[in-house]
């Protein structure tokens, strides 16, 4: 599967934007003939450049309007200057887009006969001609009637272009390009955008996003444009990207976005050909298998004692290591104060704070392995005696992902690498059942790849951006979950440091996770366990529980049971209930929380945000 990029993508010097390129695995680069006045230099100049990276010159995209204009011999004239520059790029494709311009005629059959003059002459200098539909020109915005006039114009050197963003964005069908025959297909370039109502072409300019991140069904596109038996190029047309912090960072989510969704496609139509490389399915989620934390001996007695509050005992020890194993029901938290290695550098570097996250799924090898080939970093650090070999990969911030699964050796972890202290039978506990979901925590720029990258990898569902109200500054949030709520993650971006989450980034910097969520059948046993047990709850205003009553109209004996116990409220529209009881925050801002969720709730309680937000910087600052 050969891909490309256009350079109109990234805001950045031509040879930066073909270093992150080439290092990302794309083969080619779709030149503009803006990069020529940017770069200042000769198409052969250009050219030569390109090549030194390993890449080529997929097309040229070039501004000059045809067919259907008046004045054709003089377009043709600046057609043939744009010949001598594909001559100097060693490129064989130009892109001729629809035309916009209000002076254009129409019509299919002067439009036809317009592009069969331009193929004759690219024909003779043994170029061929890209004809591309587009959602906002004057006449052609639909591909059927791009692909009429490309048939009737007849000729070899002439073929279609298809743009996904022009194919949906009008809501027009893509299964009609089944129909194209494969040979006439010149090249398919793929771009996302959200569905929303604005002008054409000012959503084509500003809001063309990776595959992934908006709303146009493109696993639909690829689908049919594969079934045509089409075996060209695939490029990202993208508006500028800004919102990821770097143009390595783009070319790699962008590279992930196109295998990705081609994969996808081949595995929802196993009919289709595709040559790309084999790689395992995306992984399901079963639960999260342990939570590990980074800690000095003396953070760990502190966190220890944290962790007693909540019910959690100490049942296990490592044989080689300075770790510790915490257990309460399905929960295991790991304390790893370790004088070397992974986890203690993430101890200097961060404070106590998680540095590894294990999922439990079919199979870990399988996981890793898709990881890997999808972008991600392995991670590797020398064996202890009775240590197993675990697959994992870097996670945000430096952190760890472990794959466990229970078909291999690796379901026997806990009793070849621990000692056991203690049966967790027969313990005291609070009635905490599992993790519910973890919250990690990233610069805003760097929210969209990791979004994405966890998308890929995992059979999970991801929800649109939104906004967490902090009073200071966005919080940008996405949220990630299995299909039956196995493994639920919420991705939180900031780009200050005023917000709490800002803040928790900023003073640790870069620890990834600020908060864990533990589930419980019943919070109000729960937090009266908890209480006993001389957990500190984080203290909520009386104006929260005086609006509460207000908006969901509630028994005021029932208000003022979640008063008592510090518990927070929402129910969705369907009549599903979500309680949550917040710990005060720790260290530099890292907090837990406690749930439960009723009759099918699936959110977070977002309507709380501001409220529970407002209680963690009050006692943050006091």
């Amino acid at each position: 599967m050969k891909t490309s990029i256009s350079s109109l993508s990234v805001s950045d010097t031509l040879e930066d934007k073909l270093a992150a390129f080439a290092a990302a695995g794309f083969d080619g680069i779709e030149i503009s003939e803006q990069d020529f006045t940017v770069q200042g230099s000769t198409p052969t100049e250009i050219g030569q450049l390109v090549r030194r990276h390993g890449l080529e010159v997929t097309l040229l995209q070039t501004t000059l309007a045809l067919p259907g204009m008046p004045d054709l011999e003089q377009r043709f004239t600046q057609l043939e200057r744009r010949f001598d520059i594909m001559a100097g790029l060693d490129c064989s494709l130009l892109l001729l887009k629809a035309p916009s311009d209000p002076q254009n005629q129409g019509g299919i059959d002067r439009m036809a006969a317009d592009l069969r003059q331009t193929a004759e002459r690219a024909a003779k200098r043994g170029l061929r001609i890209g004809f591309e539909a587009r959602s906002q020109a004057t006449h052609i915005q639909d591909y059927r009637d791009a692909w009429e006039i490309v048939r009737r114009a007849d000729h070899p050197a002439l073929g279609l272009v298809l743009d996904s963003f022009h194919v949906l964005a009008r809501g027009v069908s893509p299964e009609s390009i089944r129909a194209i025959p494969a040979e006439r297909i010149f090249h398919v370039q793929l771009a996302d955008a959200p569905v929303i109502e604005m002008d054409f072409d000012f959503k084509s300019r500003g809001f063309r996003m990776l595959p992934g991140e908006g709303d146009l069904p493109l696993l639909a596109f690829l689908r049919a444009v594969l079934a045509t038996g089409y075996r060209g190029s695939f490029g990202l047309d993208l508006s500028q990207d800004r919102s990821r912090a770097s143009t390595r960072n783009l070319a790699l989510d962008g590279h992930r976005a196109l295998i990705g969704l081609a994969d996808a496609a081949r595995r929802s139509e196993p009919g289709l050909k595709l040559a790309l490389p084999e790689f395992p399915a995306p992984s399901p989620v079963e639960e999260v298998a342990f939570v590990e934390f980074a800690a000095s001996p003396e953070q760990a007695q502190t966190l220890g004692e944290m962790l007693s509050c909540l019910g959690f005992a100490q049942v296990a020890r490592h044989k080689s290591r300075a770790v510790t194993l915490w257990q309460q029901n399905d929960i295991r938290i790991v304390v790893n104060s370790e004088p070397t290695g992974y986890a203690h550098s993430a101890q200097v570097m961060h404070g106590t704070s998680v540095c590894d996250i294990g999922l439990m799924v079919p199979d870990a090898a399988s996981a890793a392995a898709r990881a890997v080939a999808l972008g991600a970093r392995r991670f590797h650090q020398t064996r202890h005696p009775y240590e197993m070999n675990i697959p994992a990969v870097r996670g945000v911030g430096g952190s760890v992902l472990h794959f466990l699964d229970r078909k291999s050796d690796l379901r026997q972890v806990w009793e070849r690498e621990f000692t056991t202290l203690s049966q967790v039978d027969g313990i005291q506990q609070a009635g905490l059942r599992r993790i519910d979901h973890l919250a990690q925590v990233m610069q805003l720029n760097e929210l969209p790849g990791w979004a994405q990258l966890y998308a890929v990898l995992f059979d999970i569902d991801k929800a649109s951006e939104t906004r967490v109200a902090d009073a200071g500054g966005p919080v940008r949030s996405v949220a990630l979950q299995t299909r039956d709520g196995a493994f639920r993650l919420t991705l939180n971006g900031v780009d200050t440091h005023r917000t709490f989450a800002g803040r928790f980034l900023s003073d640790s910097y870069g620890a990834s996770v600020q908060h864990i969520a533990f589930q419980t059948d019943d919070v109000f046993a729960t937090a009266h366990a908890l209480t006993a047990r001389g957990f500190e709850a984080l203290p909520v205003p009386t104006s929260y529980y005086d609006d509460l009553r207000s908006t969901f109209d509630l028994p005021a004996d029932f208000v003022t049971q979640l008063k008592a116990a510090n518990l927070l409220y929402d129910r969705d529209m369907i009549g599903g209930e979500f309680f949550q009881l917040y710990s005060a925050p720790h260290g530099d801002g890292f907090f837990f929380e406690i749930v439960e969720r009723r009759n099918g709730y699936e959110g977070y309680g977002a309507r709380n945000a501001p409220y529970r937000t407002a209680a963690l910087k009050r006692r943050a600052v006091g």
